[in-house]
């Protein structure tokens, strides 16, 4: 079999203005480039969002803080981060995102680098009322961290991550942790 060829050459700002996720280049959190796909997904016209920092798209100033926090440790032991958040619109609808970026300079974790962000309501609605800190432990519960591993990620007491997962079992009105996790990701039980 003869391997495909093209008869043109690769256009890379073609490929990344069509990409089918949104995407977007920063520096030190702020974006200097990005695609359609991402001002369609968060609402805003594409002109805007260049030199406007990352946390226009966080739903608070402090849930932009914690993750950048969250971020760097991870980017210098891996180069690349990844996890699943609740962010906003331009409208203020929160939503369910997959958010993956890499460091252009694994020196500089948060200096230049490359992002993709796949929007996930469709199978995730948000679909209670959280506040910034349940946010924070519900992401990391769908990763799948214990209750010790939130507590050491985000400088709480495990008492009080406990207290955490409790108020979002009752506004998810799941009965178990598994129930929980379950209804967060968006699989019925």
């Amino acid at each position: 079999m003869t391997p495909l060829k093209t008869s043109y050459a690769l256009d890379y700002e073609t490929i990344f203005q069509y990409a089918p996720v949104g995407m977007c280049i920063s520096v030190d959190r702020v974006i200097q480039s990005a695609n359609e796909a991402l001002a369609s997904m968060f609402g805003y016209p594409l002109a805007t969002l260049t030199d406007r920092s990352f946390l226009t798209l966080y739903p608070t100033l402090d849930e932009f803080l914690r993750t950048g926090d969250r971020i760097v440790p991870i980017m210098n032991a891996r180069g690349r981060y990844s996890d699943e958040r609740i962010m906003r619109r331009a409208d203020g609808e929160l939503f369910w995102c997959h958010v993956s970026g890499r460091a252009l300079n694994p020196q500089q974790p948060l200096g230049a680098g490359v992002w993709t962000f796949e929007d996930l309501s469709e199978k995730r609605p948000v679909t209670a009322e959280l506040t910034p800190r349940e946010r924070e432990i519900a992401a990391l519960l769908v990763e799948g961290k214990t209750s010790k591993v939130i507590a050491r990620e985000t400088d709480l007491s495990p008492r009080t991550v406990e207290m955490h997962r409790a108020k979002l079992m009752r506004k998810f009105s799941a009965s178990t942790s598994s129930e929980l996790v379950h209804k967060l990701v968006g699989v019925s039980r």
